[in-house]
């Protein structure tokens, strides 16, 4: 602004005029002062401007999300946004879902006031679903599942969406085909019985021992389980997927 009022006045170089050059100028310069101090200052909150705070958090917690994601925000209650505000702390209320209804709490910072808004997350993405009938205790393979196409939002939370996840395990019950697999209708398989006997292979730095011992329980993979050597000691390891019991010191 400064530098405008200058080239204006550059022509009128005569002593008559400087009087009103110098008025102009220090009108000028009170004028700037004024815009800066007004951009730099807190400012009273709007709908507009809590809806961008929360934009901004949004865009950041759908980072890593599978599939396609979009998001809807709801309706902003306005009842203190006349308060001024130096900025907004924004946090998520209720069940940590990261797709579906999702309630915000958003807190004005240097005023007394917080807020709650709702936003619509959709996720559109694979997950698994059985291709037939499968009955509990089943030991569930490739051709068991397949992926199906949907919005998370409309499944429960614990749904599964990579094939690793369920070729191998066990179904918990039997499960008609079409259904959305769930983490919680299958089990690890049972690779290690009561009474088996089982090598130990004990890990530390620069060693590595083999034994084996008698397993004390029933256990599956990545379980801790008890052995006990011929010696009478009983140790703890982490079961394998080739059923050996790991310990690592």
């Amino acid at each position: 602004m400064l530098s405008a009022v200058s080239q204006i006045l550059s022509p009128c170089s005569n002593a008559a005029m400087k009087p009103w050059s110098t008025f102009l100028y220090v009108v000028a310069h009170i004028v700037g002062s004024l815009l800066l101090f007004a951009s730099n200052a807190p400012q009273a909150a709007d709908n507009s401007a809590v809806r961008r705070a929360i934009d901004d958090y949004m865009a950041q917690q759908i980072k890593g999300l599978p599939g396609k994601v979009s998001y809807t925000i709801g309706a902003v209650d306005s009842a203190h946004l006349s308060e001024t505000c130096s900025g907004y702390d924004i946090s998520q209320g209720g069940a940590p879902r990261p797709w579906g209804a999702i309630q915000l709490q958003v807190r004005c910072r240097g005023g007394a006031w917080s807020l709650w808004a709702q936003v619509k997350v959709r996720v559109v993405a694979d997950y698994l679903v059985t291709l037939h009938p499968i009955v509990a205790g089943q030991k569930i393979s490739e051709t068991d599942v397949g992926l199906q196409n949907g919005d998370l939002a409309d499944l429960p939370q614990n749904i599964l969406m990579d094939m690793n996840q369920a070729v191998g395990r066990i179904a918990n019950a039997s499960l008609p085909a079409g259904r959305p697999l769930r983490a919680d209708l299958i089990k690890q398989a049972t690779v290690i019985q009561q009474g088996q006997t089982v090598k130990i292979i004990t890990l530390g730095a620069g060693f590595r021992v083999s034994n084996e011992g008698r397993a004390l329980s029933n256990a599956t993979i990545g379980q801790v389980t008890q052995v006990r050597l011929n010696s009478g000691s009983v140790l703890s390891g982490i079961v394998q997927s080739d059923g050996t019991v790991e310990i690592r010191f």
